[in-house]
């Protein structure tokens, strides 16, 4: 079973989603303040083959040619917009090889404006 890795940013809801993988979260591995590069380097370390993460600024800070391990970045970790493309999420993962970076574009929560209180005359 391939060894996913969830940084912290992503939803724990999609564990369950991930039928066929092994998932551990940053917290289980003792690792929650591990930056990027860091970060990496241990995950590769201890085996994972995947990282899940919603840091889209890991592309751009990190080289991944050579690494062992893939990258699938979820462009948001909103977890009602997150529990609405589970099945992109994992096919995401499931195509994931050695190296490889994919970013699963989900749609951004709209902003809630707040009302200004009405002020009485």
């Amino acid at each position: 079973m391939p060894l996913v890795l969830f940084d912290k940013n992503i939803p724990r809801g999609i564990r369950p989603h991930l039928v066929g993988h092994t998932v551990r979260t940053t917290e289980d591995e003792g690792w929650p303040g591990l930056e990027n590069g860091d970060l990496l380097f241990a995950a590769e370390q201890a085996g994972f083959e995947i990282v899940l993460t919603a840091d889209r600024r890991i592309r751009y800070q990190q080289n991944l040619a050579g690494r062992r391990l893939a990258l699938v970045v979820l462009s948001s970790p909103a977890w009602p917009v997150v529990q609405k493309h589970i099945p992109d999420i994992k096919a995401a993962v499931d195509a994931a090889t050695p190296g490889s970076y994919q970013e699963v574009d989900l749609p951004r929560v709209p902003l809630r404006r707040r009302q200004a209180p009405k002020l009485e005359p």
